[in-house]
């Protein structure tokens, strides 16, 4: 029973997550241009014990070259984005910001699809 308690995150933890969620998707959207970047949104956040390294699972929406440059345009304002939490959320660190485009809304949309398929074979054949 205590190592299921170990390994569940801790509340200061996920209260930190969703601070660094929030704070770095309005910084995204106030400073990413979407018509360059694609829509861009922050799905999650993975941060290590010490609060010094946050990963961030986004998913950007748009074409694949949209999709490059949202990319790219991330890793350049990751600094930015960074300071903006330094001053947004108090910590006695902050986290170094990695991005990581998170495939999971791809991919349950082709799994939707392919049950829809399955569902509608008449829709299918046409």
């Amino acid at each position: 029973m205590l190592s299921c308690l170990a390994a569940m995150p801790s509340h200061r933890l996920l209260r930190v997550r969703e601070l660094i969620k929030r704070h770095v998707g309005e910084g995204i959207r106030s400073e990413l241009p979407v018509d360059q970047a694609g829509l861009i949104t922050v799905n999650d956040v993975d941060l290590s014990p010490d609060l010094r390294h946050a990963t961030l699972y986004v998913s950007i929406l748009g074409t694949p070259e949209q999709q490059q440059a949202g990319l790219a345009l991330l890793r350049q304002h990751r600094g930015r984005l960074q300071s903006r939490i330094a001053h947004e959320v108090v910590l006695k660190y902050t986290p170094h910001l990695r991005f990581v485009v998170d495939e999971s809304v791809t991919r349950g949309n082709r799994v939707l699809k392919i049950i829809d398929e399955l569902e509608n074979p008449s829709a299918n054949t046409e």
